[in-house]
């Protein structure tokens, strides 16, 4: 009885992990797609804040990096983790109408591009413009192995002690033109 009941816990040990990062990545999307749309602007000057790259304090991806830094462990990258930050804004430059360009930031470095999927056109391009933001971490679970992945989400692949979970979140927000 003792062995089921390790293995019991330990799952629920696992859950509520990926249950944890699950609601830290959820709000640092909508931080920094409000960040892309105000910025640090004043009433007498718009400035809006450029996408990348990471190290710099006054970016979009920056301020994303930062709202999961103090949750998640090490977000920046090592071998257990990746994440991937991926910023659509006019700050960058229209694509076509109510398309807002993207750049992909990882590390501390960004590229032009959408690495973790292409934003839509807004429906009423004359007046609004999307702006997004997305996140994509990999991590591997706390326990790894064959009976400790059972209550893990479909978001969780692997075999044997190779299990890697990615979770991918994105908020996106009307801009006025």
């Amino acid at each position: 009885m003792l062995p089921l009941l390790i293995i019991l816990v330990l799952n629920v040990i696992n859950f509520g992990y990926c249950f944890l990062v699950s609601l830290n990545l959820s709000s640092a999307p909508r931080s920094g797609v409000l960040y892309s749309i105000m910025g640090f602007s004043t009433p007498g000057t718009l400035n809006l804040p450029k996408a990348g790259p990471p190290g710099t304090n006054s970016t979009v991806s920056y301020l994303t990096y930062q709202d999961i830094t103090g949750a998640l462990s090490n977000p920046g990258g090592t071998s257990s983790t990746t994440t991937q930050i991926q910023v659509c804004s006019t700050s960058i430059g229209v694509g076509s109408a109510g398309t807002s360009s993207c750049v992909t930031c990882s590390g501390g470095s960004c590229s032009a591009g959408s690495s973790i999927s292409a934003p839509g056109a807004d429906p009423e391009p004359a007046n609004f413009y999307l702006q997004r933001v997305d996140i994509q971490y990999q991590f591997k679970p706390l326990i790894s192995g064959f009976p400790f992945g059972a209550l893990l989400p479909s978001a969780c692949t692997g075999s044997s002690g190779n299990m890697t979970c990615t979770f991918t979140r994105h908020v996106s927000m009307r801009a006025m033109n």
